[in-house]
């Protein structure tokens, strides 16, 4: 499973390690690649997993990491991805004015002008409380390379319509109800598109509350779409 944009395997181990194992399977959450390789640093180890695995995969992330693992999968020959776990995707394609986009090339440039604590400033002060001690802890773990990093999530499109569509895996796909970063019109658009998908919602508060809320979404979304049990939409 891949981080989002600025944040880290800590927080990618608190959405999925328990969902995971309540399914019978080991998290692998490898740490970002600080700096503008971030997204490289994600299909390596992707690839570096696939090479090592005696199976087929599930791979997933939360936002960007979801963007790069549903890119790498259809990428991979039949029968290696054995599906996805898709937690609050961004954007399809092109990242354009995505609303996550543009933060993060916000905060890229806040960092680079002023630094980090003048960039988590806004974060302290609109933000939930939970998400701002979260972004302060990831962004400090990325050092000089945090800047680059946001600006090369910013730039990275995310797996077009005709992509999704080609997918052949089950996915779970997670989304918010009320969060303007990751629109759930952008999880449900996903939904619509993946021809073997499920998608379930939960909200922020669920969330900060209890991160395994979103995991739990994403893996109980992939276990419906394998076995076909599509009878309910989100």
């Amino acid at each position: 499973m891949l981080p989002g944009s600025g944040s880290d395997e800590v927080f990618v181990r608190a959405v999925f390690a328990e969902p995971l194992r309540a399914v019978g399977l080991d998290l692998v959450a490898p740490g970002p690649r600080p700096g503008p390789a971030v997204v490289r640093g994600y299909r390596d180890a992707l690839d570096a997993a696939l090479a090592a695995a005696s199976g087929p995969l599930l791979v997933g992330g939360i936002s960007l990491g979801a963007h790069v693992a549903a890119e790498w999968a259809v990428e991979q020959r039949p029968g290696a991805v054995a599906g996805l776990l898709l937690a609050l995707p961004a954007w399809t394609g092109p990242p354009n004015g995505a609303p996550a986009a543009l933060a993060a090339r916000a905060t890229a440039a806040l960092v680079r002008a002023e630094g980090l604590e003048a960039a988590l400033a806004p974060a302290r002060a609109s933000a939930p409380p939970w998400l701002a001690t979260e972004l302060g802890r990831a962004w400090a773990g990325y050092g000089d390379g945090l800047a680059a990093s946001l600006e090369c999530a910013a730039a990275t499109p995310a797996p077009d319509e005709a992509r999704l569509r080609g997918s052949t895996v089950p996915a779970g796909i997670a989304g918010l109800v009320d969060d303007p970063v990751h629109p759930l019109a952008v999880a449900r658009r996903w939904r619509a598109l993946l021809p073997r998908s499920a998608l379930l919602t939960t909200s922020l508060a669920t969330f900060g509350a209890d991160p395994r809320a979103v995991g739990r979404a994403a893996v109980l979304g992939w276990l419906r779409a394998r076995d076909g049990d599509q009878s309910r939409r989100w």
